[in-house]
C-alpha cells in the first residue's frame, strides 16, 4: 500500500483497509498500555524511590495498576454513545489526542516518592480517558466500513490487536524497564503522534448517526455505580481489622453494594428515558447478551492468568533458576511469549473462518481449551520444566484467540447500525471491567489460599535460620498481602520483614541465605501453589460457564439495516422469527424512525440462521 492510499475517499474500495489498519493501531496502543505497567512496576517504584511494601504504599501500587483500566471500563460505553450521536471517527480521533497528551506527561514525572506516584496515577487516568475513546469506537468504525460477510476477518484482526496487546505489553514492559522506567511511557508518544495525524487525515464518517440528547442521568449513574463497584472490589484485597482481606471493611461493602444499587438505578433510568445512553433492549438480542456474558468471564479469567503467571515467574520460578530479582521483569516477559504466539496464530484465522462457519463453535471451543489449560496449570509443579509451561500457555493463547475475534464479530453483527457505537462501548466495558475485576477477585482468592499455609511456612523457615522465635511469630502473623505483592513485583521482602538489626545478629551464613535468591521463593512455593489451586479452579469454572453462555448465543445472526419492507429483498427465511429479530427491529425503529419500524430490521443469516426466543 503506497502513501497515497492512506488518504482515500470513504467510498474507495480500499478505504476499509485504511480504517482497519488505523483502528488496529489504536487498539494495540491502548491495550499495550493497559498491561505494560504490570511487569514494569518494580522499575517504576525504584525509579520514583518508593518502597512498594511500606505501609500505605500499596494504595499507590493499586491505583497505578488500576487507574487506567478502571477509567476505560467506566467511560467506554458513554463514549460509544457519544460516537453514535456526534460521529464515531470524531470521538475516536479525539481519543488519540488525549491518549498521546497523557503519555507525554507520564514520561516527564518531576517528583519522587508519593508525589511521583500521584503524578503517574493522575496522568494514567487521563491516558485512560483517551483509551476509552479508542476502545469505544474502533470496532464500530470497522463494522461501518466492512460488509457483513467480511467483518469477522476485520474484527478478528482488530480483536487480535486488542487482546494480544495485553500480552505484548508484558514483553515490551519487561524490555523497556531494563533500559529506563520512563521508557515504559515514552514508547506510546511517537506511536500516538503518528496515529493522531494519520487518523485525522485518513478516516471518514461512514456510519449511521443516532442523534439525540445526552442521557445525563444514565451516564452519571453508570459511571458512579461502576466506579464504586470496581473500587470496592479492588480495596477488598487490602487487610482490615486483623483479617487477611478487607471484605468486611464497611467502606468496601458500602462501595460494592452502593455501586450495585446505582447500576440497578441505571437500568431503570435507561428503560424510561427517550434517548438512552444504552438501549437495554439490546440485551434481549441473544447473540449480543450471551456474547457479552461470555466476554466478561473470558476477560476475568485472562486477567487473572496474567497476574498469576507474572507472580509465579517473577517471585518464584526465575529466582529459583538463578535470575537476579532486578532482571525478572525482562525474563518474565520473554518466558510468556508462547501465550502471545498462540493468540496471534489463532486470532486472525478464527475471525476469518467465523465469517463462513459462524462464531459459536470457535468461541465456545476456545473457552473450553482455556478451561483445560487452567486445569493443566493446577497440576503443574511450582518448579516446573519450562517446556511444560510453554505448551500449556501456548494452548491458552490459542484458546483465547479462537474466542476473541468471533465473539466480538457476533456481538457487532447482531445490532442495528445506529447502535454500533453503544454496542462497541458495551463490549469494551466488558473487556476492561473484566480485567479490573480480575485483580480484586483473583488476588483475594490467592490471599485466602496463602492465609491457610503461609504463616506456618514463614515461622518454620525463619526459625530454621536462627531468627528469634518472637520475631518469626510476629512476621508469620502479618497479612499475606505483603508477600503476595512481593511475589508480584519480583521482590525479596525478607530483609524488610526481619529488620536490619536482627539480621546483623545472625551468623553470616544465615544472613546470606535469608536475603539470597533461593530462600523466599522456596519458602512461599507450597503456600503459593495452594493459592494457585484455588485461583485456577475458579478460573476454569468461569471459562466453562463462558463456554456454555457462548453456546446459548444461538446460531449465526446478522442484523440487516438495508431491509425496509417486503420488496427490499430481505428474506424472512434467512432468520427464524423470534425475540432477536423483533427486538432488533424495535431498537432500530426507536433510533431511525417510523420507516424502519414499518419495514422491519431483519436478520440476515447465511449458512447458520439465527434461532430467536420469545417475541419482544
Amino acid at each position: 500500500m503506497n502513501s497515497r492510499s492512506l488518504f482515500l475517499p470513504k467510498d474507495h474500495p480500499r478505504y476499509k483497509w485504511v480504517a482497519l489498519s488505523n483502528t488496529t493501531l489504536g487498539m494495540l496502543m491502548a491495550t499495550i498500555n493497559a498491561s505494560i505497567v504490570l511487569i514494569s512496576l518494580p522499575a517504576i517504584f525504584k525509579g520514583i524511590d518508593l518502597d512498594p511494601l511500606q505501609a500505605g504504599n500499596v494504595s499507590y501500587l493499586l491505583w497505578i495498576l488500576m487507574g487506567y483500566m478502571l477509567v476505560t471500563a467506566v467511560l467506554v460505553t458513554s463514549f460509544g454513545r457519544l460516537g453514535d450521536m456526534f460521529g464515531r471517527v470524531r470521538v475516536y480521533n479525539l481519543g488519540f489526542v488525549v491518549f498521546t497528551f497523557g503519555s507525554i506527561l507520564l514520561s516527564f514525572d518531576p517528583f519522587q516518592g508519593g508525589h511521583g506516584a500521584m503524578w503517574l496515577i493522575i496522568w494514567r487516568i487521563v491516558q485512560g480517558v483517551g483509551g476509552a475513546m479508542l476502545f469505544a469506537n474502533s470496532t464500530a468504525i470497522i463494522t461501518d466500513a466492512f460488509p457483513a460477510d467480511r467483518r469477522g476477518m476485520a474484527l478478528g484482526i482488530n480483536q487480535v490487536a486488542a487482546i494480544a496487546g495485553s500480552f505484548i505489553g508484558l514483553l515490551v514492559g519487561g524490555l523497556l524497564a531494563v533500559v529506563d522506567w520512563r521508557a515504559v511511557f515514552w514508547v506510546s508518544v511517537p506511536i500516538g503522534i503518528i496515529g493522531t495525524i494519520w487518523s485525522y487525515r485518513s478516516l471518514h464518517e461512514t456510519g449511521t448517526r443516532n442523534p439525540g440528547k445526552l442521557d445525563w442521568p444514565g451516564n452519571l449513574t453508570f459511571a458512579l455505580g461502576l466506579t464504586a463497584l470496581l473500587t470496592g472490589i479492588t480495596y477488598g484485597i487490602q487487610p482490615y481489622g486483623g483479617r487477611s482481606t478487607g471484605w468486611t471493611n464497611p467502606w468496601v461493602l458500602s462501595a460494592i453494594f452502593g455501586g450495585i444499587a446505582l447500576l440497578v438505578v441505571f437500568v431503570l433510568v435507561e428503560l424510561r428515558v427517550k434517548a438512552p445512553m444504552l438501549d437495554m433492549r439490546l440485551f434481549r438480542i441473544r447473540a449480543f447478551s450471551m456474547g457479552n456474558l461470555a466476554g466478561l468471564l473470558a476477560s476475568i479469567g485472562r486477567g487473572g492468568l496474567q497476574f498469576m503467571l507474572i507472580m509465579w515467574l517473577q517471585g518464584i520460578w526465575l529466582p529459583r533458576h538463578g535470575f537476579n530479582y532486578e532482571d525478572t521483569p525482562l525474563w518474565a516477559g520473554i518466558y510468556l511469549l508462547p501465550i502471545t504466539i498462540g493468540f496471534l496464530l489463532a486470532g486472525p484465522l478464527s475471525g476469518t473462518l467465523s465469517d463462513r462457519f459462524g462464531a459459536r463453535g470457535f468461541a465456545s471451543g476456545g473457552l473450553l481449551i482455556v478451561a483445560g489449560t487452567f486445569v493443566a496449570l493446577i497440576f503443574l509443579p511450582v518448579n516446573f520444566e519450562y517446556w511444560q509451561f510453554a505448551i500449556i500457555t501456548l494452548l491458552s493463547g490459542i484458546g483465547s484467540g479462537m474466542f476473541g475475534a468471533p465473539n466480538r464479530s457476533a456481538i457487532m453483527n447482531a445490532v442495528p447500525a445506529s447502535e454500533r457505537g453503544a454496542a462497541s462501548g458495551v463490549a469494551g466495558t466488558v473487556q476492561n471491567a473484566g480485567s479490573s475485576l480480575s485483580i480484586g477477585v483473583f488476588f483475594s482468592l490467592m490471599i485466602v489460599g496463602l492465609a491457610s499455609t503461609l504463616p506456618d511456612a514463614l515461622r518454620t523457615g525463619l526459625t530454621q535460620h536462627h531468627v528469634p522465635a518472637q520475631v518469626a511469630d510476629q512476621i508469620s502473623q502479618l497479612p499475606p498481602v505483603g508477600s503476595l505483592f512481593a511475589a508480584f513485583l519480583g521482590y525479596n521482602p525478607i530483609q524488610s520483614l526481619v529488620g536490619t538489626d536482627t539480621l546483623q545478629q545472625l551468623p553470616q551464613a544465615d544472613q546470606d541465605a535469608l536475603v539470597g535468591k533461593e530462600f523466599f521463593p522456596q519458602l512461599i512455593s507450597d503456600a503459593f501453589h495452594h493459592g494457585l489451586v484455588v485461583v485456577f479452579s475458579v478460573a476454569a469454572a468461569m471459562s466453562l460457564v463462558g463456554a456454555v453462555a457462548s453456546l446459548f448465543r444461538g446460531k449465526r445472526y446478522v442484523h440487516d439495516d438495508v431491509a425496509s419492507g417486503p420488496a427490499s429483498g430481505a428474506s424472512d427465511a434467512a432468520a427464524e422469527p423470534g425475540e432477536d429479530r423483533s427486538v432488533a427491529a424495535a431498537v432500530a425503529a426507536r433510533a431511525e424512525g417510523p420507516a424502519v419500524a414499518r419495514g422491519g430490521a431483519g436478520g440476515v443469516g447465511t449458512d447458520e440462521p439465527h434461532v430467536g426466543g420469545s417475541p419482544a
